[in-house]
């Protein structure tokens, strides 16, 4: 697959990322070989294998077991408001982000 240099820069700007011009190739050029592997991935007749939820299975070794899912407190919320520069508890102030110039 050929990734364009329009396209690295449709993405680019999709992420608020500024790029500059070598970056803009080299990132092309890395995208294009992603994509150029995922398409050789998908050459391979995968019919027969099932498909995978996690790798280890739970109890099965004493090191992979997992650990009870139970609710525990969260005792760090005052001294990270504490340490935040603009903080209103129980929420810290930041500055607006969701516009940005054309």
């Amino acid at each position: 697959m050929k990734i364009t240099k329009e396209t690295v820069l449709y993405v680019a700007d999709l992420a608020h990322l500024e790029l500059q011009e070598a970056e803009v190739e080299t990132y092309r050029n890395q995208l294009d070989q992603i994509l150029t592997y995922v398409e050789k991935l998908n050459e391979l007749d995968t019919r027969q294998v099932d498909p995978l939820a996690q790798i280890a299975v739970a109890g099965a070794d004493p090191a992979t077991r997992w650990r009870d899912d139970r609710t525990r407190a969260c005792e760090v919320a005052a001294e990270a408001l504490a340490a935040a520069p603009d903080a209103r508890a129980p929420y810290f102030r930041v500055p607006k982000v969701i516009e940005r110039e054309p």
